[in-house]
């Protein structure tokens, strides 16, 4: 049986919280009522693509960050290009998102290169909360290469637990992101959009060739019985992302996605292959609002469900208008899915890590997003706050 067709009785065994739905459905386990209470533990933090200057770990972009309230940042080593003083960030290359410039067995981090990072943001006053890691795995068939690219990324779990960082988030694109389109925001904004393609049967294939949904799922499932254990040995959390849009239809570009058609189901399933907290996600709000048809019935229930399992480890709290294969990415303000009731599930349930802003619109005197990004930091802080004064 193909595991495409296995997956309803893969979760209906799952137990409770688990049970099959429908693609694009809702997760039907409804939460019972929980307690409120002050959560003081969550906070803003800022990702590794925004950047005032030419360098993210420099004086002048930490001073950006400290101004807006943010002490937590999460660099990209695989884009650091000097171990010697604050780091380089460099240009992506032609390989596709997430994968390091030299391919995707690239990746290694440098140890010397994580200290001195770690200590100047400590004379800032800053704190790494995570790495990013490049996603070279999984465009890499089985066999010797694959293996060595796990064993690197073993390394990697090691050598962040070296300098005290607990967190490595990484971004599953066999698909480069897809974005086809933009549309006038408010003021002279722009906002990015994706619209299926009549044609999608048309594009040119990925440059790794095709991928099955089969084998998707099994390089996945490979990836975290290797790479978890290790996690809990050394007590760092793996935060997946899962691929940005989900729910495209079964051959785009060649590849059967393993978030479609549902990314509601493809969460559950991911987190149940190795039934550990460490093997958790960069939930990305956004994200599962591109694969929604009713974004504020279907998303509260799975982040209740992960929250309850201490299976988030990051929010990217990102706004779009629209919803599956349609939609536009806007500011945090004006989105379809309710930031509030999140960010009261994230209180309630304990969540003690960091909630970054993604994907803000550009405009013609905002061009580096520095801007939009001061202004999403703003507002997700002023929602913590919001949903702390709630109770006592």
């Amino acid at each position: 049986m193909r595991r495409r067709d296995f997956a309803k009785t893969l979760l209906a065994a799952a137990g409770a919280g688990l049970s099959g739905a429908r693609a694009g459905s809702a997760i039907s386990e409804q939460p019972s009522a929980r307690p409120r209470r002050k959560n003081l533990k969550m906070h803003v933090s800022g990702d590794y693509h925004v950047i005032e200057g030419t360098e993210f770990i420099s004086k002048e972009n930490l001073n950006y960050n400290l101004r807006y309230g943010v002490t937590h940042i999460n660099p990209d080593p695989v884009l650091i290009a000097s171990a010697s003083g604050p780091p380089m960030v460099t240009a992506k290359s032609g390989w596709g998102d997430f994968i390091a410039p030299e391919g995707p067995q690239a990746g290694a981090f440098d140890l010397d290169a994580l200290k001195k990072m770690r200590d100047f943001c400590d004379t800032m006053g800053m704190t790494i909360e995570g790495f990013r890691m490049d996603s070279g795995y999984i465009v890499i068939e089985r066999g010797p290469d694959r293996d060595r690219k796990l064993d690197q990324v073993c390394e990697n779990i090691r050598k962040a637990r070296a300098v005290g960082v607990g967190l490595i988030s990484q971004h599953w694109t066999a698909i480069p992101i897809r974005r086809n389109g933009t549309e006038p925001g408010r003021g002279d904004s722009t906002y990015p959009t994706f619209k299926l393609e009549q044609n999608w049967k048309e594009l040119p294939e990925t440059p790794y060739g095709k991928l099955s949904f089969d084998e998707y799922w099994e390089r996945i499932e490979v990836f975290l019985k290797r790479v978890i254990p290790v996690c809990k040995e050394y007590d760092v959390n793996m935060a997946n992302h899962l691929y940005d849009p989900p729910g495209l239809p079964y051959g785009y570009e060649g590849v059967e996605n393993f978030d479609s058609p549902s990314i509601f189901d493809a969460y559950k399933r991911y987190a149940m292959i190795v039934d550990d907290p460490h093997n958790g996600f960069q939930m990305d709000v956004g994200v599962l609002a591109e694969g929604s048809t009713d974004a504020n019935k279907q998303i509260p229930p799975l982040v209740q469900w992960l929250a309850d399992r201490g299976r988030i480890h990051q929010i990217h709290m990102r706004a779009i208008h629209g919803g599956l294969n349609n939609f536009a990415e806007v500011y945090p303000d004006d989105g379809v899915l309710n930031f509030f009731t999140i960010i009261r599930i994230l209180r309630d349930s304990g969540f003690s890590g960091g909630i970054l802003p993604d994907h803000v619109p550009t405009s013609p005197g905002d061009p580096g997003k520095l801007q939009g990004y001061a202004f999403a930091y703003g507002y997700i802080k002023a929602l913590i706050q919001a949903a702390n004064s709630e109770v006592a």
